[in-house]
């Protein structure tokens, strides 16, 4: 006879091995000879069986495959298993799904269950679905719990057992984020084991850190601290902003502004720095920097940055180190009108953004528009004034005052600047210095006039210390009556960051403008910054000293880093000093604009675009017509960011625009309000059981697409700022251990065991992990092997046929504007490409018909690589007017 897979039931409750008997009686022996009578048999309390099968309840227990990633099973009093499973296995497609029979026996049905249900919840098997959170619900259904059940009690009960299932928690999709993430970081490590870093990290190859884990700073005592106040915030909180400027004003001494959390790092390693190694800095920084005006620690690049690159996110960030940092204001930077953006937003979507900021631990607001442009700056006062935020309006700086030849930014320009600010009602005025071009004969200059004419206004100054100058004009602007100054800790200042803090506190002490900050309460932070800035050695430019080349080029500090990392992911490895070139010829074409996000973006894009294609000045002129000029630079021309003072270049706007509206006034004057609402359901439905905050509709707003992406990776891998950095951006080596904090709190460490050699069809390699002392295989596609599935670039476009659309750029194809088959019209868009953070649209060189396409979405391509073919010229025109 055939043994039933409910055999285990009636051995448990009998206490007959009925396989072994049958085999027996099947040799000749007797139930006599077993010793099996009626009489002898007695009922041994109750059992019950949950059948584990590798099939998911959330696509009608579709049976599924993989390999089992991890697999702990259950013990104890009363628990039977009978199957297979193992870490490591592979469940086929071709065999039963059934994996494990799991058979709980106790004195009474309720204990049974009750064992049952603690069997099925100390099951861990990872990577594939299972039935088990289906089979929980049921150990808690109170009809099943009453015994009173029949062969049709799954199909009654079933869709109500799925959604108390889903309802729970008990039962996750596989795109849902898991309570417990280790395992996700586990596969992240993995990834970057087998793959690193992706390319677009823009990490140095090869270039790894000489330190891995770092001491935190220790904080220096209260009591020696020169004076020992509650700090500055506690004078906002009291006074409010207005109250709190007056107070600045009244300061004797120099106060200083600390850039290492934002700028410095932002200026000397393309802004990488992740939120540990700040937040393990804070409370030392709290206690030694208390007499400081301010933190400047948030806002500018930051904010898109951690989200695209580190996988961080910001808001995160800022309430952690808020947290952390009680009693020291934190300054953001704030893009006008463009919030923490590159382009224009609705005015609610700026309002909403600040409130968000000042409520999550903002206190001051250096508010600036990249042309100097009032209207765009009237938004973004009016929005941190809403908020209850301390408005410091800035004037952005370019040119040289001390050279007369140089008309367009002139003293008189600055002055009237001001006063159109300070008509706004603002708290503060800054002086925006990006590039270092303020030589400290024109920051006399400008800060002597500013303080003669605003003698009650509290005047803050920021620079770059590119061509070495910076503490020069730091201490000049501060005897020409500055209050507060920019600089870093010593171990991030200098060259294209700031000034060194150490210098200025050095070089003040006591004399009038003595910053009440000791060097001996620093020195402790500054340790603890050079060997952070250790672990961040692939991210370094290479830059060894200041450069005086600055006052030619203008390239902005903070852009610096940034725009080498761009030109690498161009292919322009070895051109940089050519890129340093254009950028000072792009700035000419473009109307000699002032330079800071997003405008310096702009100057940067079309720098690159003109190496790439190897196009001098004249030929940008000449052509202009002709060519797909980063989008961007069209935006720019367009109006998009503003109006630049004296206007747009002609004829190059007119002919890079090619009969393209332009914009009049403030750009975002005419956009809708944006529907806040509308986007949280839809983040809601995207990404399910994901709880969607405030913060998470306006990060939404302002970078639909590079939230999505972020949400889609911490899905996927966790929240991988739980990771220390070396391990964040390096591959474990064979038998290292990391540890890290999981969101649970808990301690939890993963050692490498290695790898193995990856499939020739597939790519596949098994990364083989210890977490926690159990053993873990995570499936990867080695990259380097594996099917160039998403990647073309088998088909070169013929530079001879005008048909053939090549790409102007190594990138990755956002999207496709035309099908095969379509007609398109001479200047038509194509495609949009992307590298980094610069899009470009491809548009037709002629009229035609598409005949076929050579790239798709998503397709990873380089120079020259053929886009689209369109069969047109003359016969097509023709044809078209011979049909018609």
């Amino acid at each position: 006879p055939r043994i039933q897979v409910e055999h285990t039931i009636t051995e448990e409750i009998t206490g007959i091995d009925l396989v072994s008997a049958q085999i027996r009686i099947a040799a000749g022996a007797t139930l006599k000879d077993l010793g099996i009578t009626q009489d002898t048999l007695s009922i041994r309390g109750m059992a019950i069986q949950c059948r584990i099968t590798t099939e998911d309840p959330n696509d009608n227990f579709r049976p599924d495959t993989g390999t089992i990633t991890m697999y702990r099973s259950s013990a104890g009093p009363g628990i039977r298993l009978d199957g297979i499973g193992y870490t490591g296995l592979t469940i086929s497609p071709h065999y039963d799904s059934l994996l494990t029979k799991v058979t709980a026996r106790a004195d009474t049905w309720h204990a049974a269950i009750a064992r049952m249900r603690r069997a099925l919840s100390e099951f861990t098997i990872d990577g594939v679905q299972t039935n088990i959170p289906f089979l929980l619900a049921m150990m808690t259904d109170e009809l099943f719990l009453s015994g009173k059940i029949d062969t049709s009690y799954i199909e009654e009960r079933g869709p109500e057992l799925l959604v108390r299932a889903k309802n729970s928690g008990m039962m996750p999709h596989k795109w849902v984020k898991a309570p417990d993430q280790t395992d996700l970081l586990a596969s992240y490590i993995a990834q970057i084991h087998v793959n690193g870093q992706p390319k677009s990290l823009g990490a140095s190859s090869g270039v790894k850190p000489s330190v891995k884990l770092i001491t935190p700073p220790s904080a220096p005592e209260p009591s020696t601290l020169l004076t020992a106040p509650a700090g500055w915030r506690d004078v906002l909180l009291k006074e409010g902003p207005a109250g709190f400027a007056k107070a600045v004003r009244s300061h004797k001494g120099l106060l200083l502004t600390d850039t290492t959390w934002r700028d410095a790092h932002q200026s000397l390693l393309a802004t990488r720095m992740r939120t540990s190694d700040i937040l393990a800095s804070a409370p030392a920084t709290d206690v030694a920097l208390r007499n400081a005006f301010s933190l400047e620690m948030w806002g500018g690049a930051t904010f898109d940055v951690s989200y695209r690159f580190l996988r961080e996110d910001p808001w995160d960030r800022l309430r952690a180190l808020r947290a952390a940092a009680p009693s020291v204001p934190f300054q953001m930077l704030l893009r006008g009108a463009n919030a923490v953006g590159y382009t224009s937003y609705s005015d609610n979507v700026v309002h909403k953004f600040c409130k968000l900021a000042v409520n999550n631990g903002i206190d001051v607001f250096r508010v600036f528009d990249s042309l100097n442009y009032i209207d765009n700056m009237k938004l973004g006062i009016e929005a941190v004034g809403g908020a209850g935020g301390v408005i410091e309006a800035t004037i952005c700086y370019s040119g040289d005052l001390c050279d007369p030849t140089k008309r367009k930014y002139t003293l008189d320009y600055y002055m009237e600047y001001a006063r159109q600010l300070v008509g706004l009602g603002i708290h503060m005025l800054a002086i925006k210095d990006m590039a270092g071009l303020l030589k400290p004969a024109a920051a006399k200059m400008l800060v002597g006039a500013l303080r003669k004419e605003f003698p009650n206004l509290p005047i803050h100054v920021h620079t770059h210390d590119t061509a070495g100058t910076g503490v020069a004009t730091m201490l000049a602007a501060a005897k020409a009556g500055a209050d507060v100054v920019d600089c870093a800790i010593d171990g991030l200042s200098g060259m294209t960051s700031q000034p060194s803090m150490g210098a200025i506190i050095g070089a003040t002490a006591g004399t009038a403008l003595d910053t009440g900050i000791s060097l001996s309460n620093i020195e402790g932070l500054n340790e603890y910054w050079e060997q952070v800035r250790h672990l961040y050695a692939p991210f370094e430019s290479g830059q060894l000293a200041g450069s005086a080349d600055v006052y030619r080029n203008e390239i902005p500090g903070g852009q610096y880093t940034n725009l080498l990392f761009q030109s690498r992911q161009l292919g322009l490895e070895g051109s940089w000093s050519q890129v340093k070139k254009a950028y000072a010829q792009a700035n000419v074409l473009l109307g000699d604009v002032i330079k800071v996000t997003p405008s310096s973006k702009v100057v940067g894009d079309l720098a690159n675009f003109m190496v790439v294609n190897s196009l001098t000045p004249e030929e940008i002129t000449a052509n202009a017509a002709n060519l797909d000029f980063p989008q961007s630079v069209v935006q720019y021309l367009r109006g998009e960011i503003g109006i630049p003072l004296g206007g747009f270049p002609e004829p190059l706007r007119t002919q890079v625009l090619k009969g393209q509206d332009s914009i009049v006034g403030r750009p975002g004057a005419s956009l809708p309000p944006f529907d806040f609402e509308g986007a949280r359901v839809h983040l809601e439905a995207r990404f399910k059981n994901n709880v969607i905050t405030d913060e998470d509709v306006v990060s939404h707003a302002l970078y639909p697409t590079v939230f999505d992406d972020f949400q889609n990776h911490r899905m996927k891998y966790g929240n991988v700022s739980l990771i220390p950095t070396h391990a964040f951006l390096h591959s474990l080596e064979l038998g290292e251990t990391v540890h890290f904090t999981d969101n649970l709190g808990r301690d939890c460490e993963v050692k490498m065991l290695g790898s193995t050699a990856a499939l020739p069809a597939t790519g596949m390699r098994q990364v083989l992990l210890e977490i926690n002392g159990e053993p873990r295989v995570v499936q990867v596609r080695d990259e380097k092997v594996a099917p160039k599935l998403n990647s073309k670039g088998s088909e070169k476009a013929d530079p001879i046929d005008a048909g053939s659309v090549g790409s102007p750029m190594s990138g990755v194809v956002v999207g496709l504007k035309v099908s095969k088959g379509d007609t398109v019209e001479k200047g038509q868009p194509l495609c949009v490409m992307s590298a980094m953070k610069m899009e470009t649209t491809v548009t037709a060189p002629i009229t035609g018909v598409v005949e076929r396409l050579g790239v798709g979405a998503g397709d990873s391509i380089q120079v020259g690589d053929l886009l689209v073919y369109i069969k047109g010229g003359p016969d097509f025109i023709g044809a078209t007017l011979d049909a018609s």
